[in-house]
């Protein structure tokens, strides 16, 4: 059975039992990483997830918080001794960063390194990013600091269709999206610039009529609670509303 695996939950700053947030997609053929915050080797194995699996790292925006783990991520990789190719998506100006950065590390000098590619992802509504045989994901542009994508994960095996709105405002884009999903992991970081409330998250999840709210990339300071982040999204949306937490598990099949 497909599932998807939260590795991380937390806004920009992790707190105790929350990391950072990033997300494992674990078919029975295929295994794809959305972002590389810290210590995705250690998660991944948490997770009963071999590094090895993945064949496809897709990143949705070049903040810290979501990428800080990669080049160890691949360096990690390398010393294990990992000889098949992966494929890093994301958008030029993704891409473009992440090359900067492991060019800082001399990884051409790695010996034996495993191959790299790259794939570059027009900041576009619903364009496809990859298609495994298993798993279609497509991506639309959404609205944060920097370019930034959202993603949505069909599932034919089980017609099950779940999408991820990574860090943004609340907007249309999102709800196109997530239209005819089971299931919406939306960011509730709270009222910042480029970011959603967990109330705006129900919002967008009534609009798009998914089944399922998964709040994520969220934070508890300030007063903000689990109590109270879960109240506020469902002020606005009458499904079901979950917290991310670290390690959850989501099993893609028909309820």
């Amino acid at each position: 059975m497909a599932k998807l695996i939260f590795l991380g939950s937390a806004s920009a700053v992790a707190f105790e039992g929350h990391g950072n947030s990033y997300l494992a997609l674990k078919g029975n053929k295929s295994t794809l990483l959305i972002d590389c915050a810290a210590d995705p080797i250690l998660r991944l194995k948490k997770a009963g997830i071999s590094p090895d699996e993945i064949s496809d790292l897709i990143i949705t925006h070049f903040h810290p918080d979501h990428v800080a783990g990669l080049p160890n991520f691949l360096m990690d990789m390398w010393l294990l001794g990992r000889q098949q190719e992966i494929t890093i998506h994301g958008s030029g100006h993704s891409l473009t960063r992440v090359k900067k950065l492991m060019d800082l590390f001399d990884w051409d000098d790695w010996e034996n390194m495993y191959p790299v590619e790259f794939h570059q992802i027009a900041m576009k509504e619903l364009v496809a990013v990859l298609d495994t045989g298993e798993f279609l994901v497509k991506s639309s542009p959404v609205e944060h600091l920097i370019p930034t994508l959202g993603l949505r994960i069909e599932y034919p095996e089980e017609d099950i269709i779940c999408a991820y709105s990574s860090d943004t405002s609340p907007i249309p884009q999102t709800v196109r999206l997530a239209e005819n999903a089971e299931i919406l992991i939306h960011e509730a970081a709270g009222p910042h610039f480029g970011h959603s409330t967990a109330l705006q998250a129900g919002e967008i999840a009534s609009q798009s009529g998914v089944r399922s709210l998964y709040l994520i990339h969220y934070g508890f300071h300030g007063g903000v609670s689990a109590s109270s982040l879960l109240a506020d999204a469902k002020k606005s949306f009458p499904g079901n509303v979950y917290l991310a937490e670290d390690f959850l598990e989501i099993e893609l099949k028909k309820s």
